[in-house]
């Protein structure tokens, strides 16, 4: 931990030097929550969000805060080592480009649903949104979306690795607006003191309203797996086109946007992780770098003070029309080459996730080694970006 700040209600714990402005003061008003329980946890990684800063940890009682999860709800990691052991440039191209032909990235979608029995099993009765949304989701299972999501081909440990990071794609956000707007009107209806203005709308656990969320979220993290997981078998199938006899290890997964029942200080609590992964004691757990640089499989430390927690990647440090604006093409593209990695660093509007947008993962991964040990160091070969 670095530093604590004491001046609000609860402490906020900070494991970071350089959190921007806006991200303190977002800190702030969770500290300043009625219901926000001993303290506030920001990760190493954090930086601004919508309403909670991104890589934050917020514990309450009797609450649950849809913006504390945020839009992409299950948006998480996973990786799998197999038993390659090299690849060449040409059979990286070779395997990029099919799996290119089969996962679709960005705003594609599937040109027909995907089979039923890929979807997570569903209870017809208090999934409104889930329902609705159901046959579109079809569409967008086995997608990769935009943004930071990515498939990346590593070494590491003497072995060829698979890393997918994606979420839950549109179901996920239509279920997170539904119930922050429903949120915001409840809130609104009970002249609550927590102000609109700060994007931390609540719905009491004891309330239809919260119990339905809760459900829908818990889909969105089965659902946003199952996506990693058709991924998965895409990535493993374009490598077994190359190398045919190729196996995998047992495939290691974590999220970092949810909310679950823990218990911690002696009390159990709703704990929001907003781009935070858990880390509980021995729990293996993936830590990805920017575009370019290093991953990491951790182990958790089990540390209280972060809730068991630790971060979910290198954070950013620039926003991205920041980005865009301000990197130069040329020389973001360079730091890629000289590295021989095969990239997704094509014009100025993919700026936005180049290496010089993010903090450093070294500077992450030491500012939590009370938090995680690292378990295998991971180098990028080829990298996918949606």
């Amino acid at each position: 931990m670095k530093k604590v700040i004491s001046s609000e209600r609860i402490p906020i714990k900070l494991w970071l030097d350089d959190l921007e402005d806006k991200a303190l003061e977002q800190a702030k008003n969770l500290a300043n929550l009625p219901f926000a329980f001993h303290h506030v946890a920001l990760m190493p990684d954090s930086h601004v969000g919508y309403g909670m800063p991104i890589g934050g940890v917020l514990a309450t009682k009797n609450v649950v805060i849809p913006n504390a999860v945020g839009v992409d709800i299950g948006c998480g990691m996973l990786a799998v080592r197999t038993d390659l052991i090299d690849v060449g440039e040409y059979d990286l191209k070779t395997i990029l480009g099919k799996v290119r032909s089969t996962v679709p990235v960005g705003f594609q979608h599937q040109s027909t649903p995907q089979p039923e029995l890929l979807m997570p099993a569903i209870n017809l009765e208090g999934h409104p949104i889930v329902i609705r949304e159901y046959e579109a989701a079809r569409k967008q299972l086995g997608t990769l979306g935009g943004g930071n999501h990515f498939i990346e081909l590593q070494r590491g440990d003497g072995n060829i690795w698979v890393m997918i990071h994606s979420g839950s794609r549109n179901i996920g956000k239509q279920v997170a607006d539904h119930y922050n707007k429903l949120a915001v009107e409840l809130n609104q209806r009970w002249h609550s003191s927590v102000l609109k203005e700060h994007q931390l709308a609540f719905l009491p656990l004891e309330t239809d309203e919260a119990q339905a969320y809760l459900r829908e979220m818990e889909y969105c993290v089965a659902f946003a797996l199952a996506n990693r997981k058709l991924m998965l078998k895409r990535v493993l199938d374009a490598i077994r086109d190359v190398f045919p006899d190729v196996q995998h290890d047992e495939i290691i997964n974590i999220a970092h946007n949810y909310a679950a029942v823990e218990h911690h200080f002696g009390q159990n609590v709703l704990v929001h992780r907003k781009g935070a992964t858990s880390a509980r004691e021995g729990e293996i757990g993936i830590i990805p770098g920017s575009q370019g640089t290093n991953s990491y499989i951790v182990r958790g430390l089990g540390n209280k003070e972060s809730f068991t927690s630790c971060s979910h990647g290198a954070g950013r440090k620039m926003g991205r029309k920041a980005a865009q604006q301000k990197l130069d093409l040329k020389q973001q593209q360079r730091i890629l080459d000289d590295k021989g990695i095969l990239h997704s660093l094509r014009t100025k509007k993919d700026l936005d996730e180049a290496p010089g947008a993010y903090k450093s993962i070294r500077d992450v991964m030491k500012n939590q080694g009370d938090l995680v040990e690292i378990a295998v160091k991971l180098s990028p070969l080829a990298v996918i970006k949606g």
